[in-house]
Formats: C-alpha cells, structure tokens, sequence
C-alpha cells in the first residue's frame, strides 16, 4: 500500500535538506568594533617643567656670571694703565679696554639698542626653560644666560650711566678683537646650540624620530 509523504518531513533538517540560505549570516567576517566606536586622540599634553635640568641651568648661570664680574674686577684693578701682558706672545695678552659695543668689540656706539636686545634674549631663554629635556640644552642656555648676565650687569651700572655702560674686556686676541669671559661663555652657547640644531635635538630633548631623552 502506498504510503503518503509526509508534509512535515521536508521541513525536518535531520531528513537531509540543506538548510534555509537565510540560516547563515550574510556577513560572516567578524564586526570591527572599534571601528565605528573609536574616540579622537586627546590633545597633547606639554610635558611637565624638569626642575632638575632648571637648576643646573641656573648653577651654571650663577657662577658663569660671578667669575665674569671678578675677573673683571681683577683685570680693573691689576691691568690699569701697565702694558699687556703677554701670554702667549702676540696671539693672546691680557689688556685692559672699555668697549661700548657688542662681544669682541663689535658694533661700538649702539650700547642702548644692545642692552635691550640683551635684555630680549635673556627673557625669551629663561621662558624657553620651561621646556627643557636636554641636558646638552641646559649646558647651552647655562652659558648663555651667564654670558649675557654678566655684559648686561656692566652696560646697566659701568660708566658712563644706564644704559650705556662699557663692558670691560681684557682677553687680547692677537691685536683681532678684545673680549672677557662674558663672551667666551656666548661663543660656546652659540657652538653648543649650532651643534644640538644639527643633530636635530630640540630643547625638551626630543631627536628627531625619536623619544624624550634627558641625556642628548
């Protein structure tokens, strides 16, 4: 006798049918959540002010400018009105002289448009201080600071009067320019941060390409 098919029989998956297309997802490959649910990276914080590398700064200032002003006051009192004195023949001697111009001597008769300029440069460092990460950085800006100190202390309380004060010089350098230990400290700062710009280390100690570091 024949039997009738069962009408539920084709819907029973264990009878063999495939299976409905719809019983699979259509997107198999996993949902990238963080695709659609990622945030803006939060703004840069400035990294915090290295008091460590401030006060070596600072030391270095300090006692740059305490032996500018002696030596100074040495040369006033031991080089006045003698002849040089030779330390290596020609190529250096110490001769005392009154210079209304910039370092070495140079752009004698504008002592008023230096001093401010000084007076610039020295606020424009003691702000840039406060990024400090290099301690190659803290070195140069110690000299200079200490350079600049030490000629602005002369042009603000030497004669003639404020702010036109001549700044003593007493290093001889072969007849070519006369300076002090003031300029001496500048000369290196401007070699030091020559040297650190082409080495592509800024001041808070980031090389280029790379990560802080306090030891550039």
């Amino acid at each position: 006798m024949p039997t009738t098919p069962d009408p539920a029989a084709g819907d029973d998956p264990a009878a063999g049918d495939p299976a409905p297309d719809d019983a699979t997802p259509h997107d198999a490959t996993p949902h990238d959540a963080t695709s659609d649910d990622s945030t803006p990276d939060a703004p840069e914080q400035p990294a915090p002010t290295n008091w460590r590398l401030i006060g070596r700064l600072t030391a270095i200032t300090v006692v740059l400018t305490a032996v500018d002003q002696l030596t100074k006051w040495w040369a006033e009192r031991e080089l006045a009105g003698r002849e040089p004195i030779e330390i290596i023949g020609d190529l250096l001697q110490l001769r005392l002289l009154y210079n209304s111009g910039a370092a070495f001597s140079i752009a004698t008769g504008l002592t008023w448009l230096l001093t401010l300029i000084v007076i610039v440069v020295i606020a424009a460092v003691i702000r840039a201080s406060a990024k400090l990460g290099s301690t190659a950085w803290a070195i140069a800006l110690g000299l200079l600071l200490g350079g600049a100190f030490g000629n602005l202390i002369d042009r603000l309380f030497r004669a003639p009067g404020f702010p036109e004060g001549h700044v003593v010089d007493f290093i001889d350098y072969g007849g070519l320019f006369v300076g002090n230990v003031a300029d001496i400290a500048i000369t290196g700062a401007a070699i030091l941060i020559a040297v650190l710009t082409w080495r592509g280390v800024s001041i808070d100690g980031v090389r280029r390409g790379s990560a802080p570091s306090t030891d550039a």
